[in-house]
């Protein structure tokens, strides 16, 4: 396994087959790292709120896409997040009127170009859009829904969420789809 991350430093987990490897999504020098990997778990994430224009994600994942198919890796497991795509109008009243529009609006129109890029691509993907994330410990057991229709997103530990997301490493049950995942 090996891990591309901004600063080694900050990376805080461990294990004995883990390389981190310290690199930038936009350079795509640094996405040689994924030589010789099976698949991808892309996280990418801003490093703060922004009212300009955010292009990291859609500019990271492009990137990371073009590695991908030059190194002949197929899968890919990108975490999005409600409000991405067609997961819009499903994260709750304060969320939906509030949150997304007025202090996250630039990134989520980032992440619907990213989530754009993985679906033109001939890769095989997995868009997992959790839903409010929580430092609390895993429980074990939530609700992935593909069919939004009358869905109020809810929360969801990260550590549920890392779940999910290891499990679609090895199930192509939610292959070329975009599932919503939340208590």
């Amino acid at each position: 396994m090996t891990a591309l991350v901004r600063n080694p430093d900050k990376f805080e987990m461990q294990h004995n087959s883990l390389q981190v490897v310290q690199g930038d999504i936009l350079d795509r020098v640094s996405l040689d790292a994924m030589q010789q990997q099976d698949a991808v778990i892309s996280s990418l994430g801003t490093r703060k709120i922004s009212f300009e224009p955010v292009t990291l994600l859609s500019e990271g994942t492009k990137n990371l896409v073009q590695a991908m198919e030059r190194h002949g890796v197929k899968r890919l497991i990108c975490i999005t997040g409600v409000g991405a795509g067609d997961s819009k109008g499903h994260g709750g009243f304060f969320y939906d009127k509030l949150i997304l529009p007025l202090i996250l609006q630039r990134i989520y129109d980032d992440k619907d170009r990213q989530e754009a890029e993985i679906r033109q691509s001939n890769l095989d993907w997995t868009i997992v859009r959790p839903g409010g994330l929580t430092d609390d410990p895993a429980k074990g057991h939530y609700r992935v829904m593909t069919d939004l229709t009358g869905v109020t997103a809810g929360k969801i530990s990260r550590s549920d969420v890392a779940d999910f997301v290891l499990h679609q490493l090895s199930d192509d049950l939610y292959l070329h789809q975009a599932p919503l995942i939340f208590y």
